[in-house]
């Protein structure tokens, strides 16, 4: 059985609040189309979070709709699984899912039910049946449900009369997986131990965690093929790096498993980003001074570089005019090429060169604080003592996390509530 792995796509996102990543990701989906030609995969596996917001745009769901067309035009017999994750909004993504059954792809939304209210044959719902093997196919859930996962490997193990390779997906948190450049309260990470999801499956193909690895084992990043003994649980990695923070390669797994508890061997083709992050002066040790010597190097620097995103670290005791930014857009439009700029600085303390904003990879609150207010003025009165350096970028990204949280546990509640 043979798969090709990837999650995270986050389609639609808009970074910085404007900047319109499309061409990104369809720059990725060219290359998805490449390796499936060239390694004819039996199923290509998203592991959730499809999109970047629970309620993107029409042309945002359009143009996605068209690279999965072109796929199931391109590649009749490769089957498509995607499930949702907390980004999406898992019943728009179910509602749609009859409409793609008819196109041979299989999209669910909706976790499956609580195991002591679930009827009879619920359980075909999550099992895909390939003539190479089975996929078990479980969405984002807001709360565990490992005692469902068991259950439906014990319900793919009879029914296994052949021994075929079983895969898994989820989209969730492992405990012990590196988070590196992932903020772990955006995006609702609550940890579960590996061990709680079985050992019936042969490879755990996982979404949430952007940075690729395979758990348990030590991280390397080649193109060499790289042989486990089953099971296996690993997370492809996000497509793009979604922030200047994800400083490491991007990936999609190619994955070939030879039977049912036999060898998994995993293979990492690496994503050709059309943009990188940079962060400016390249020389960490010198911050700019003064917002004069970064106007002039950045005059210097645009001419000769194109399709970037850049940010810019200045020294925490410069003085910057209230029209710096708007200098640094003139530069850009001015030049023609495609830089991007995240007018969000870092500010180095000349002292011990530390950061003095939060990074991004450390919640500048806490999101059980959030759920918590209910008085407006109570959570102004907390951004203000507690949270002096969060944004006002900060506080929509914040905001916009809860939102999506409660939609996620309103969803789940009205398809399966508590009896």
């Amino acid at each position: 059985m043979r798969i090709l792995h990837t999650a995270d796509i986050h389609f639609g996102q808009n970074i910085y609040q404007h900047y319109d990543r499309l061409d990104e990701h369809i720059h990725f989906f060219k290359q998805l189309q490449k390796w499936i030609e060239t390694y004819s995969p039996d199923a290509l596996i998203i592991s959730g979070d499809i999109y970047d917001v629970a309620q993107p745009a029409a042309s945002v769901w359009s143009a996605f709709n068209a690279e999965i067309v072109e796929l199931r035009r391109k590649f009749p017999s490769l089957s498509i699984i995607l499930i949702a994750g907390n980004h999406d909004s898992a019943s728009r993504i179910e509602s749609h899912s009859k409409v793609w059954d008819i196109a041979g792809v299989t999209m669910i939304g909706t976790p499956p039910p609580i195991l002591n209210v679930a009827q009879e044959g619920w359980e075909e719902r999550y099992v895909v049946r390939l003539t190479s093997g089975f996929v078990i196919a479980v969405p984002y859930t807001s709360g565990e449900r490992t005692d469902t996962m068991l259950h439906l490997q014990e319900y793919v193990e009879s029914i296994n009369t052949e021994d075929l390779p079983i895969v898994m997906t989820g989209h969730l948190a492992a405990i012990g997986s590196d988070i590196e450049g992932h903020d772990p309260e955006i995006g609702n990470l609550r940890p579960v131990a590996v061990e709680k999801f079985g050992t019936s499956y042969d490879y755990l193909a996982l979404g949430h965690i952007h940075k690729s690895q395979t758990l348990g084992y030590a991280q390397v990043f080649d193109e060499k093929p790289h042989n486990y003994a089953s099971p296996v649980a690993r997370y492809s990695g996000s497509v793009l790096h979604v922030s200047e923070n994800e400083n490491y390669p991007h990936s999609v797994s190619l994955v070939d498993i030879d039977s049912h508890r036999g060898e998994v061997t995993v293979r990492q083709l690496k994503v050709d980003q059309l943009r990188h992050f940079v962060t400016l002066p390249k020389d960490k040790a010198k911050p700019f001074a003064k917002a004069k010597e970064a106007i002039a190097y950045l005059k210097k620097y645009v001419k000769n570089n194109d399709k970037e995103y850049i940010r810019l670290r200045m020294s925490k005791n410069a003085d910057i005019p209230a029209d710096f930014n708007s200098s640094v857009y003139d530069i850009i439009d001015k030049s023609g090429k495609d830089i991007r700029y995240n007018p969000r600085m870092i500010f180095v303390s000349p002292e011990d060169d530390l950061i003095s904003e939060p990074k991004r990879n450390q919640s500048p609150m806490d999101m059980e604080e959030i759920k918590q207010m209910t008085d407006p003025r109570e959570f102004v009165k907390k951004t203000s003592g507690e949270y002096p350096g969060l944004t006002e970028d900060e506080l929509d990204d914040l905001f916009r996390e809860v939102e999506e949280y409660m939609k996620n546990i309103d969803e789940e509640n009205q398809e399966f509530p508590e009896q």
